[in-house]
């Protein structure tokens, strides 16, 4: 469903969730979050973040996006904390798998996508480091102010392709397997919050199209870099994405 921004003042004053959102760019984070908000059917008010906003800054808790206030509590920007938290406000349908062992295994998972050395914050490493160089990537002021806000090498950004490779043959390598044994999902046979997370996160090798998902020409740009790890990017992880927004996910997407 599309959604209005409100002012932060406003989000201040209100009670319930409300959650800053980068506009305008499909960032696979703030996505992620707003698909799990629709799949719970969870009602949320957006603030567009502005980290040149030191009142919002205070209030949220946080100077990046997407970071969840409910009512008076200490605002969450962490994945796994975003989906606790939606958990506790809407427990059914729950994308928490109930067996222990699926459960680590698709928090293992998903962080493997979503945290720190993850798919995320390693792709968004591999397009600085190419708008930095002019070869693709994000545009270089941009690159400038995202290699000086996470840090930046040749070396790391080497290590980021190659480890960006690694995690997409894994999680092909999941999907194929759990095909195999009559699967559309990750963890058993029905829906968690990792298919979210891995449905989103492709937008950071192939964005859905404009009819789905309007940007800007050169963020599109940027998310289309290609690089040595596109080899790893195999049908089946498009597949599970286009499956998951056939009958999950809203489109078109809402920025």
């Amino acid at each position: 469903m599309p959604f209005e921004y409100i002012e932060t003042s406003d989000a201040i004053a209100r009670d319930g969730l409300r959650m800053t959102v980068v506009s305008s760019v499909p960032s696979p984070w703030g996505e992620a979050a707003k698909g799990i908000l629709h799949i719970k059917g969870i009602a949320w008010s957006a603030v567009r973040l502005d980290v040149q906003d030191p009142t919002q800054v205070e209030w949220s808790g946080h100077a990046s996006a997407p970071a969840a206030v409910y009512n008076n509590e200490e605002g969450k920007a962490r994945w796994n904390d975003l989906l606790f938290l939606f958990e506790r406000l809407q427990p059914e349908p729950t994308l928490l798998p109930a067996d222990p062992m699926d459960r680590a295994l698709m928090l293992g998972l998903s962080h493997e996508i979503c945290g720190e050395q993850g798919l995320g914050t390693l792709r968004r490493m591999a397009m600085t480091d190419a708008g930095l160089n002019e070869a693709g990537g994000f545009a270089k002021p941009v690159a400038q102010y995202l290699a000086a806000k996470y840090g930046h090498s040749p070396e790391m950004a080497k290590d980021a392709r190659r480890r960006v490779a690694a995690i997409l043959e894994m999680l092909a390598s999941r999907l194929e397997n759990q095909r195999a044994a009559g699967s559309d999902f990750y963890i058993g046979s029905q829906v968690s919050a990792l298919d979210v997370y891995s449905a989103t996160f492709m937008a950071m090798f192939s964005p859905l199209p404009d009819e789905h998902c309007a940007m800007k020409s050169s963020t599109r740009a940027a998310f289309e870099t290609k690089d040595e790890s596109d080899a790893a990017l195999k049908p089946i992880l498009l597949e599970h994405r286009d499956m998951m927004y056939k009958n999950y996910l809203e489109l078109p997407l809402s920025l």
